[in-house]
C-alpha cells in the first residue's frame, strides 16, 4: 500500500515518525437505526491481529496496530484509553516515538477529542508527553526505572502482605483462588496484555483486603508502570514461559497463605517483585 500523508492544520498535531502499516482492522462504521446496536455488539480491544482495511490512509508516523473491534459510542474515551494502554504494554506505541491524535483518532474510528482526552490521562500517568503541535511521545524507559519500579513495589506491597498473611483467615485467601487461577489461564494465551490485566487484578484484590483505598490505587498506578516496555525490548516483553512462571507464583503463594506458613509467604513475595512483570 502506498504512503501518504494528511494535514492537520485544524488540530495543530503533526504527523511524525517512520511509515508503516497499521496491523488490526477497524471495521467500518456502521450507519443509521443498526449504528448502536452494531456497536454494543462489540467487545473490548485484545491482542488479535487483522489485516488493514480497504481504503485505509497511511500516514508517515508509527502505525498503530488497529483495535479490534472499534470502541462503542458510550465511554468512547474510557475505551480508547484502554486500548492505548494494551497499545502501551504489547509495544504496538513503541517508546520514543510521536502520535498525532487525528490519526490515532481516524485508526479508532472516532473523533480525535476523546483521542486527546485518553492521551492527556496517559500523560498524567507518566506514559507519554505533550510534544508542542506534533502530538505525544511515548516515553522512553530503561532497566534502571523498571529496577526503580520493582524496588518501589516491593516496599509499599511486602510488608502489607506480610501484615495480611497474619490477620486474614485462610477462607478470605481462598476466595482469591479464582483470581489467581485466571492469571495462569492469561498467561498460557502468551497475550502479555491479557496476562498485564488479570495480574493487575489479582494483585489489588490482595492489597484490598488492607481496608486502604489510596494505597491501592497507588500500587496499581506503580504496577501498570512497571508493565510498558523498556527501549529496544521485544516487542510483547516477556515470553509465555516467562509469564506462565509468574502466574504459578500467585498460586503457590495463595496456598502459602491459606496455610499459615509465613516464611514461604515472604520468600514467594520477594521473588515475585524480584522478577516483576
Amino acid at each position: 500500500m502506498k504512503q501518504g500523508t494528511q494535514g492537520s492544520a485544524a488540530t495543530g498535531d503533526a504527523v511524525t515518525g517512520p511509515a508503516a502499516t497499521g496491523r488490526f482492522r477497524v471495521p467500518a462504521q456502521p450507519a443509521g437505526p443498526d449504528a448502536d446496536r452494531e456497536r454494543d455488539r462489540r467487545d473490548r480491544p485484545s491482542c488479535a491481529d487483522g489485516g488493514g482495511a480497504r481504503g485505509e490512509h497511511t500516514h508517515s508516523e508509527p502505525a498503530l496496530p488497529r483495535p479490534r473491534p472499534v470502541v462503542q459510542r458510550s465511554s468512547v474515551r474510557g475505551q480508547v484509553l484502554d486500548a492505548l494502554r494494551t497499545a502501551l504494554v504489547t509495544g504496538d506505541l513503541r517508546p520514543g516515538e510521536v502520535y498525532s491524535a487525528p490519526v490515532l483518532a481516524e485508526r479508532f474510528g472516532v473523533s480525535a477529542t476523546p483521542v486527546r482526552e485518553a492521551m492527556q490521562q496517559l500523560t498524567l500517568e507518566g506514559a507519554v508527553e505533550v510534544v508542542p503541535n506534533r502530538g505525544f511521545r511515548v516515553v522512553e524507559r530503561g532497566a534502571r526505572e523498571l529496577a526503580e519500579l520493582a524496588e518501589i513495589r516491593a516496599l509499599i506491597e511486602v510488608p502489607v502482605m506480610m501484615r495480611l498473611a497474619r490477620t486474614v483467615p485462610a477462607e478470605r485467601w481462598a476466595e482469591l483462588r479464582p483470581l489467581a487461577e485466571a492469571t495462569v489461564r492469561a498467561a498460557s494465551s502468551g497475550c502479555r496484555a491479557t496476562y498485564a490485566e488479570a495480574d493487575r487484578v489479582f494483585h489489588r484484590a490482595v492489597l484490598a483486603l488492607a481496608g486502604n483505598e489510596q494505597l491501592v490505587r497507588i500500587a496499581e498506578d506503580l504496577h501498570r508502570r512497571a508493565q510498558w516496555p523498556l527501549v529496544g525490548g521485544a516487542p510483547g516483553g516477556r515470553g509465555r514461559a516467562e509469564l506462565v512462571a509468574d502466574a504459578h507464583e500467585h498460586t503457590a503463594l495463595l496456598d502459602a497463605l491459606i496455610a499459615g506458613d509465613f516464611d514461604v509467604v515472604r520468600s514467594l513475595v520477594g521473588e515475585h517483585f524480584n522478577g516483576a512483570v
